[in-house]
């Protein structure tokens, strides 16, 4: 679960892009102590995430608007879903709406596609892995939704795993370090650290596990490479297989025997879940 604080410092830096000013249609046109409801209304099929952050905008905007939770995160909704129900000043939930709605929308969007991508390798052992391919700022929310979306999280920052990508193979090999030699460097320096490899090729995968690496990252290969490469490491390292995963591919690629895939899609390219919010008839104050 995400921190109180976590979540204020996101909402925060949120509402002063989008408030700094004021909301200056709203203060023209409506009371400020005109009173009324609103529901934030789900449009399409998807998993719910973000609930109390939303929540805690609406809060953050005025905190005597009352905010009763209908859903909560993980929850599978449909068109016509009610998440929640807000009660308060008119005014106050205007300028919340837009800001608790983009959390919700983004977040349940996340939740949604990599459920679609859990549910497609369904059966099989193997995990749906996110990557570091996320929003500036809104990592720890986005990486927040992959798990409600049934995916695992992989480094939530640089120094949570040694990774050795092929810019770091690069660099080290015009220097006149081979794999083993990067490796077993990588081995000293990793203070308990699990150190995964970067490889293209067959060949490159039985070179990285000779030397120790404790997870082999399939970047980008064929399935028949994949699958030898699996047959050949034979259990002496963890597989992940990444690089450009669709939806019509990934059980393909599960199917190989890897332990893990990973997939940039579900934080880069999802799409947000048409979520609303519908004002009801407001009284007078």
């Amino acid at each position: 679960m995400l921190s109180e604080t976590q979540i204020k410092e996101i909402i925060d830096r949120a509402l002063a892009e989008d408030l700094s000013g004021g909301d200056v249609t709203t203060e023209a046109l409506i009371p400020g102590e005109q009173q009324g409801t609103g529901s934030i209304v789900v449009k399409e099929k998807g998993v719910l995430a973000g609930v109390e952050v939303a929540k805690q905008v609406f809060h953050r905007v005025d905190p005597d608007l009352k905010v009763e939770i209908l859903l909560e995160d993980g929850a599978r909704v449909k068109p016509g879903s009610k998440v929640a129900r807000i009660e308060g000043r008119v005014a106050s939930i205007l300028k919340a709406e837009r800001l608790a709605l983009n959390f919700l929308q983004r977040l349940s969007g996340i939740a949604s596609a990599t459920n679609r991508y859990v549910e497609a390798v369904k059966g099989l052992p193997v995990r749906i892995l996110d990557t570091r391919k996320t929003t500036p700022g809104l990592r720890s929310l986005e990486k927040y939704a992959v798990k409600v979306g049934g995916g695992k999280n992989h480094r939530m920052n640089l120094s949570d795993g040694i990774l050795i990508k092929d810019n770091h193979l690069e660099v080290l090999r015009s220097r006149g370090l081979q794999l083993p030699e990067i490796v077993a460097r990588a081995k000293q320096a990793s203070k308990g650290l699990k150190v995964e490899v970067e490889v293209m090729t067959q060949r490159e995968a039985e070179e990285a596990t000779k030397a120790g690496a404790d997870i082999v990252m399939l970047d980008n290969m064929s399935l028949e490479d994949m699958r030898q490469a699996v047959k050949s490491i034979q259990g002496r390292a963890l597989i992940e297989a990444s690089g450009g995963v669709t939806l019509d591919e990934v059980r393909a690629i599960a199917e190989t025997g890897v332990d893990f895939i990973s997939v940039g899609a579900l934080t880069h390219s999802a799409r947000a879940l048409d979520i609303s919010l519908e004002l009801g008839s407001s009284s007078r104050p």
